[in-house]
């Protein structure tokens, strides 16, 4: 983390409790350095959001403080604490261009009306929306709509902005095009920026670290690299991409590794011991689909299987082959799409292989 001159915002053992009774959100303490991205992911109802409104002014703190630059603003009015935000319905003003909703925010800080003119083209050409200043939001796509919204939330050049589900209404292509368009933006202009998402591949591709919530606590807080290839539970393991979850019990454990019998009497399984409770405690695997081997020669991974071919769908680029092994039959392989992968059809026994270090025995 970087030094405390350089943290912007600071949660500090901050509680949120809507009925005086159920926390929503438990001892949440966060550090955000100036100029990172950093992405709240978790399903409905994990807390990610409640946090963000409190970080706007939009929700008191039940217990614990939020600091902005060092100074606590947990008593500081939303509009007095210079946070831009972009929400999921954009929140545009209907009656006003385009260029009309992004002097507003200027307008209200006593802008001169050269200057506020010279910052709303600045921000239209930002988002590349250049000539589109007359039009109305009801003349725009929703693309267009949320470039604009992104538009009004930096045109102040906040130091911070928050964004909450703001690619939510927006098609899958489309989505995908303004998530690299908020990631090149950030880097242009270097502004701290917290995102609230439930969506995992938004999170990976955006941020520079990821909270992972559930039931009110972060689960993970690391780089999405990390989150990928380390979860520290099961529970962000199976959050986080696509994973295969294998149970067993842990019956030794030699350093770095542990020994699990798989159940129904699977077989045996050396994982990377990462979070048992120890020898005789039980375990759920973790495996991502794109490293294990189908069709393994014997002797070539640390483990391997017998499985069945159950079913096979192309998909371009790879095929995900579902796979009946050690009692599950919705184990995930990968296969890449390459000249020399493995030839196999459905009703296929196969050897099933995979590496130790690529094989995460966390909590059951």
């Amino acid at each position: 983390m970087s030094e405390a001159k350089d943290i912007l915002v600071k949660f500090e053992s901050v509680q949120k409790s809507y009925d005086g009774e159920t926390l929503v959100v438990k001892d949440f303490n966060l550090e955000v350095a100036r100029g990172e991205f950093v992405t709240m992911l978790g399903p409905s109802g994990s807390g990610k959001t409640t946090c963000l409104m409190m970080l706007a002014g939009f929700e008191p703190a039940t217990h614990g403080e939020i600091y902005l630059d060092g100074v606590p603003i947990n008593n500081v009015p939303p509009h007095k604490r210079g946070i831009g935000m972009v929400f999921q319905n954009y929140a545009l003003f209907p009656h006003m261009t385009v260029a009309e909703n992004l002097a507003f925010p200027l307008q209200v800080r006593g802008m001169s009306k050269s200057e506020t003119a010279e910052k709303v083209l600045g921000a239209l050409d930002m988002v590349r929306l250049g000539g589109f200043g007359d039009r109305r939001p009801a003349q725009l796509s929703g693309g267009q709509q949320q470039r604009v919204a992104v538009a009004r939330a930096l045109v102040f050049r906040p130091q911070l902005v928050l964004m909450d589900e703001p690619l939510g209404a927006l098609d899958k292509n489309l989505r995908e095009e303004m998530q690299y368009e908020i990631k090149h933006i950030h880097e242009e202009l270097q502004v701290t920026m917290v995102y609230v998402t439930h969506d995992q591949s938004e999170a990976l591709t955006m941020s520079n670290r990821i909270a992972v919530f559930d039931d009110g606590i972060v689960q993970q807080l690391a780089p999405p690299d990390e989150l990928y290839e380390k979860p520290k539970n099961a529970f962000v393991a199976g959050f986080i991409g696509e994973n295969n979850r294998l149970y067993g019990e842990v019956k030794s454990i030699d350093g770095d590794y542990c020994q699990v019998e798989l159940e129904g009497g699977g077989g045996m399984v050396k994982a990377l011991c990462v979070n048992v409770d120890g020898v005789g405690s039980r375990t759920t695997l973790s495996l991502r689909p794109e490293r294990v081997t189908i069709g393994a020669a014997e002797g070539t991974s640390t483990n391997y299987l017998e499985g069945k071919v159950e079913e096979l769908i192309y998909l371009g680029d790879h095929i995900r082959s579902r796979v009946s092994l050690s009692g599950i039959s919705d184990f995930i392989v990968k296969v890449p799409n390459s000249h020399g992968h493995v030839h196999m059809k459905e009703g296929d026994v196969t050897k099933i292989g995979w590496e130790a270090d690529d094989c995460r025995a966390l909590d059951a």
